[in-house]
């Protein structure tokens, strides 16, 4: 039977390898409830997509997979502590549960720090760097009326 530490060796395998395949060095490994696998790796600088971490690109291959948003009882193996994006894709997915090695101190020394996203979220609002404002209008709430009048739709 495969053990945690055999799946975040698969991971550190794969962001060791996407460093040489013009890659971040990030890595990571989707393991569904019925024993299914699915990798990832950081694309962000060879596709220009800053959202093409290793994790999300996991939660993307594993849910075009299985057609389904919804992973629960997956467990997510990344290389590295997932950042706060990583980290709510993670729980938009129903990730059941997050295992890492290297830690977002480890990724700093490398170059790779995300404490200004943590302190993003523990700063007031009208300190933050950058601003995020609501401009309300008549017709704000006219998708979410629309959304719930839907009987086609999917919930999630």
């Amino acid at each position: 039977m495969r053990t945690d530490a055999d799946y975040l060796a698969r991971a550190i395998d794969l962001a060791t390898a996407n460093v040489a395949d013009s890659g971040g060095p990030f890595g990571a490994v989707i393991l569904t409830a019925d024993g299914q696998t699915f990798d990832g790796v950081n694309r962000v600088t060879s596709s220009n997509d800053p959202t093409a971490h290793a994790e999300v690109t996991a939660i993307r291959n594993a849910c075009a997979a299985l057609e389904t948003f919804d992973l629960s009882g997956a467990v997510l193996y990344t290389s590295c502590e997932p950042c706060p994006m990583c980290l709510a894709s993670a729980l938009w997915a129903r990730i059941g549960r997050v295992v890492f090695a290297a830690d977002r101190h480890d990724a700093a020394r490398a170059g790779f720090d995300d404490a200004v996203f943590y302190e993003y979220f523990d700063t007031p609002l009208e300190e933050r760097s950058m601003p995020v404002v609501q401009v309300s209008g008549d017709t704000r709430t006219a998708p979410f009326e629309a959304w719930n009048a839907a009987v086609s739709r999917i919930d999630y």
